[in-house]
């Protein structure tokens, strides 16, 4: 964990309450793995206080990308940066994907993503790509879900990885029209066939869980990142507890990265 003034090489919209942003952190970037998220104070100000999380989207030579969404004050007050701007970061924080035992015998990985909840999975996408010169029979497919057409992210990224990507919007305006969950159901039935597979999913809880109990049912190993409010981000508040069946911890420390099942979804 280091704490690092980084400097913005870009922060411009995406789409609609999207905002793309790139930082110069080589020596985050050094460390960083799938999973893992920075803690950004977005303001040299006393408000707002407390720094925001932001999952690793991307790390690519020196620098660290984060996808964002506009959703409250710290981050419109983010959206307003401009390149040439520093920003006082720590990271990288947090406990990431475990993907290295599934590497080398998977021969399909299921990204999940659940609006802004693609935003790490493409970090983990291009370590799993990266791997698949050792494993030519392995597959990565990735499930988007979005409200509309409109909101779907990453779909062009991905693709460019080589990775297989479907669509499920709530209208239906695009691919499949209901829950991401409905759609991972109906290409299980043709997954369990290629098993030894895995299920990576990040997204709103009730997302995640459907997603723990589906994993449950075809006895499919799932790895799920949570999205939880963080004070300090470093483990010190407890801010950020969830229930497991070991206990309570914490996302911020423990995870955000946690075996699926681990977790008491009550």
């Amino acid at each position: 964990m280091l704490q690092i003034r980084a400097k913005i090489l870009y922060n411009k919209r995406v789409k609609d309450n999207y905002f793309h942003l790139v930082l110069e952190a080589p020596q985050i970037n050094k460390k960083s793995l799938p999973g893992q998220f920075l803690n950004i104070k977005v303001n040299d100000a006393y408000e707002p206080l407390l720094r925001r999380p932001f999952s690793i989207h991307k790390t690519k030579g020196a620098t660290q990308e984060i996808l964002y969404a506009v959703v409250g004050r710290g981050t419109e007050t983010l959206s307003h940066k401009r390149a040439g701007e520093y920003l006082d970061v720590i990271g990288p924080l947090g406990s990431g994907f475990d993907c290295k035992l599934q590497i080398a015998n998977c021969k399909w990985s299921i990204l999940v993503g659940g609006g802004i909840g693609v935003a790490p999975l493409i970090f983990l996408a291009e370590e799993l790509a990266r791997s698949k010169s050792k494993n030519k029979k392995s597959k990565i497919i990735v499930l988007i879900g979005a409200e509309t057409k409109n909101h779907i992210l990453c779909e062009k990224e991905f693709k460019q990885l080589g990775c297989e990507v479907k669509i499920a919007t709530d209208d239906g305006s695009r691919g499949f029209k209901g829950k991401v969950t409905e759609l991972l159901k109906n290409i299980l039935p043709l997954a369990i066939s290629h098993k030894p597979l895995a299920i990576y999913a990040c997204g709103p809880r009730p997302m995640l869980k459907e997603i723990s109990q589906i994993s449950k049912k075809y006895k499919i190993p799932a790895q799920v990142s949570l999205e939880e409010h963080m004070a300090c981000g470093i483990g010190v508040c407890l801010g950020c507890a969830v229930n497991t069946k070991e206990g309570f911890k914490r996302v911020c420390k423990e995870g955000p990265v946690f075996n699926a099942d681990e977790i008491s979804w009550k």
